[in-house]
């Protein structure tokens, strides 16, 4: 049986023949002639050699040919129909995660300070004879603080009342006399149309009359400047008792008994004063922040305060308002906050830390 043997192209007996040079043995000087089978035999291995190369060297790039990619079957919709299939993504695709506004926070220090407090000064002098509160007691308004005693308050107070009654005495005889020169005006008048009276006679009557009036006036003018008198000397006498003006502790106390003390007008320092009274259920705090972060801060916004004193209790803060000005020496702006639920035992002047949660677009970072 005839075999047909394929005849090798030039470029692959040129291909053969370049490899064969590459071999490390040494070349004969003269090489028999060989068949042609054995020749093509070689050749055909060296090709299959060269294509296992090649197509692991493209299997190792990563590369598919288009007849080995494989088909993906979308499924079919409701309809029957194939649902579209999104947009190819590419496999070393990564998508962009998705970036909030990075959150800041504003830090500042202060102190809590008394929206109601004052200093208690005796609005007249006096000797103090008795002190009703010390230091830490709760009060009421209206409860006597301090207790003076000035004699000349009270024989004051004793000479408007007497003045006050010779007033009075004076005005109820002063309206008898208008009562009689009124009846004897009009008798006169009534004389005068009898012709039993001249019109001189009936003049004088009238005169008479007009005086008595006048006459009560003054006594109606003098009992009210008398009892002014005598709510001035009252007001005085009252005063020597100092009472709270409104409801709070008692959180200075800096008079004893036995001491002299100014009327207000006379007290020219602070330190003149008889007590200070706090109302406790009226606390803020008056924080300092950088004034760089003012563009950031608007009232509302809700932050955390922890206390020196209570370092393990914070507590909610808001702010209700920033100070109009900011400190030149500080570089700094006050801001007054609200407290919520802050720990027993808070006390004017204690020092507190604030920080509040801003994002950068300066909402409160929850």
């Amino acid at each position: 049986m005839n075999q047909h043997i394929e005849r090798p192209t030039k470029h692959t007996l040129s291909l053969a023949e370049t490899l064969g040079s590459l071999s490390l043995e040494p070349k004969p000087a003269y090489l028999p002639p060989r068949k042609h089978s054995r020749r093509f035999i070689f050749v055909s291995g060296l090709l299959v050699v060269a294509a296992g190369f090649g197509g692991g060297v493209i299997l190792a790039s990563g590369w598919t040919p288009p007849w080995m990619e494989a088909k993906t079957v979308q499924p079919l919709g409701e309809d029957g129909r194939r649902a579209e299939s999104s947009p190819a993504v590419p496999a070393d695709h990564v998508s962009s995660p998705v970036v909030s506004s990075p959150a800041r926070e504003i830090t500042g220090s202060g102190f809590v300070i008394p929206e109601q407090g004052t200093r208690v000064f005796s609005k007249y002098e006096g000797r103090v004879v008795r002190v009703a509160v010390e230091a830490g007691d709760l009060v009421a308004r209206g409860q006597a603080l301090v207790v003076l005693e000035d004699h000349d308050a009270r024989f004051g107070f004793e000479q408007a009342q007497a003045a006050k009654a010779a007033a009075d005495l004076q005005e109820v005889a002063r309206r008898i006399d208008l009562v009689q020169s009124e009846t004897e005006r009009d008798r006169m008048e009534r004389l005068f149309a009898s012709e039993a009276v001249s019109r001189q006679v009936l003049d004088l009557a009238r005169v008479h009359q007009q005086q008595a009036e006048n006459a009560a006036a003054q006594a109606r003018q003098s009992v009210e400047s008398a009892d002014i008198s005598l709510r001035m000397a009252r007001d005085r006498l009252d005063e020597q008792t100092v009472a709270a003006p409104f409801a709070g502790m008692v959180t200075g106390l800096s008079v004893h008994v036995g001491d002299t003390v100014l009327a207000r007008a006379d007290s020219v320092r602070e330190d003149q004063s008889l007590l200070t009274l706090t109302d406790m259920d009226r606390l803020a705090i008056d924080a300092d922040v950088a004034e760089a972060n003012i563009a950031a801060l608007r009232p509302g916004l809700v932050g955390e305060a922890v206390l020196d004193a209570f370092p393990d209790q914070p507590f909610r803060v808001a702010v209700r308002r920033l100070a109009p000005v900011a400190s030149a020496d500080k570089g700094t702006v006050t801001l007054r906050l609200d407290l919520s639920d802050p720990p027993k035992g808070l006390r004017p002047n204690m020092a507190a830390r604030i920080r509040i949660p801003i994002t950068t677009t300066g909402d409160t970072a929850q």
